[in-house]
Order: C-alpha cells, then sequence, then structure tokens
C-alpha cells in the first residue's frame, strides 16, 4: 500500500498516509482536523534485487576483467555495489579503504587476524 502525502493550510504540516489509491479522498488532518488537505508529490525510492546488482556488475566488463586478475579496486569497487550504500563495521571500511589504495585482501585480513590474536 502506497504512502500519499498532504499538505494542511490550516496548520501548515506536511501529512504522510498509507492509501489504497488515488481515488481514497484524503484523510482529515491528525492535528488540526482539516478535511481540505492537498495531495503533493512526494519522493520515493526503488531498491534494487541483488539480482539487479549482479546483472550491473557483470555487464561492467571493465570492473569483471579486473575481478578476474584480482585487482583490489575491482574488489573494492564489487563491495560497494554491493552494499547500496549501507553503512559498513570500521574494520571492514579500513580494509575497503586499503583495497582501494591497492592492498590485496588476503594481505588486510592476516593482518588483521594478527592483530586481533595478539
Amino acid at each position: 500500500m502506497p504512502i500519499y502525502e498532504y499538505w494542511c493550510d490550516s496548520c501548515c504540516r506536511i501529512i504522510s498516509s498509507y492509501r489504497h489509491g488515488l481515488s481514497m479522498p484524503p484523510p482529515p488532518c491528525p492535528r488540526c482536523g482539516n478535511n481540505e488537505l492537498k495531495r503533493i508529490f512526494s519522493t520515493f525510492s526503488v531498491q534494487k534485487t541483488y539480482k539487479d546488482i549482479y546483472e550491473d556488475i557483470l555487464s561492467d566488463r571493465e570492473l569483471t576483467q579486473s575481478m578476474i586478475r584480482d585487482d583490489p579496486r575491482a574488489i573494492a569497487e564489487w563491495n560497494r555495489r554491493m552494499s547500496s550504500g549501507e553503512k559498513s563495521p570500521p574494520e571492514y571500511e579500513e580494509i575497503t579503504e586499503r583495497m582501494e589504495r591497492g592492498e590485496l585482501p588476503v594481505t588486510q585480513i592476516e593482518e588483521k587476524r594478527k592483530e586481533l590474536s595478539g
């Protein structure tokens, strides 16, 4: 069910409401009770599926060729695309930054393992 946004002229607020469709009348303002809300254009996002992300990566010939050559920069790019902008833990960010500089992840992981085991 989509979320629609409305503007209340009476209390100058944006109201969000789940609606079955555009044919439904706007709800009353929950703050002031005004029944004359105006529908406004709201932003939306479309989430890519993992399949879409993989297809995007596989269609990038330069990236896939670099990954075949074990280029750490390509691996970092693959990880960035797969995470879809989600925040990574600090230790993962450090490894990713090092891969972006061209360091191989195997070396980084081994160093991190030694650091944690003492």
